[in-house]
């Protein structure tokens, strides 16, 4: 599966805030966006350009893009599964990405970000419901209890006990941050979805 090997730095940079796509530098001082807020390039300095409606669309797709680690294939793929779906479509697509193996393996602190989390999957270092899985897009469903492999637990336990090991906040699955577990105890509420991205925008760029 095709990667983003692209300077992570740089993708915060040109979206004009924080994706925490380089684990821990990202609450350090050292984080490129706290010495350099313009965009990176030879024009960067000369600050942000005026978005028409369709540059505010595709900035929006490239952010939620960037932050979920996904292709754009992926991503369009999802937008059309979450259109099939009976509801809201933003809040379908949104739904999705949460449900990724690879978010819930982040957001329950496992991992310094999602690339990481990714890579303790592909290596085959999650089991959910004692099965291995190493497809980070696997969607998880409620009653799954996912568990990290014994081997992993040390490391992990290191990564909880900084900040970037906090969990993000989400009510949909429980954390037994003593067993290394999760256990999805329902579908991702209104209230546990990310609200720093206008999902409307996405929506308008696709339907297009």
């Amino acid at each position: 599966m095709s990667r983003d090997l692209s300077p992570k730095c740089k993708l915060c940079r040109r979206e004009g805030k924080k994706l925490f796509l380089k684990g821990e530098r990202c609450y350090t001082p050292k984080c490129a966006l706290n010495k350099r807020k313009y965009p990176p390039g030879v024009h960067g300095a000369k600050g942000r350009p005026r978005l028409s409606e369709y540059g505010l669309e595709l900035r929006t797709k490239q952010q939620l893009k960037r932050s979920y680690r996904i292709t754009e294939t992926q991503l369009k793929n999802s937008f059309k599964k979450a259109d099939r779906k009976q509801g809201d479509t933003s809040e379908n697509l949104i739904r999705l990405l949460e449900k990724r193996l690879d978010n819930v393996i982040w957001r329950a602190g496992f991992a310094v970000s999602r690339d990481s989390s990714r890579q303790m999957i592909n290596h085959g270092n999650v089991l959910v419901n004692n099965r291995r899985i190493d497809i980070p897009s696997y969607q998880v469903k409620i009653g799954d209890e996912i568990k990290i492999k014994p081997k992993m637990i040390p490391k992990i336990k290191e990564i909880i006990a900084h900040p970037w090991g906090e969990t993000k906040q989400s009510s949909w699955f429980s954390i037994d941050k003593e067993n290394l577990a999760v256990k999805i105890l329902t579908e991702p509420k209104a209230e546990d979805l990310p609200k720093d991205i206008d999902l409307r925008l996405i929506v308008q760029f696709y339907s297009k």
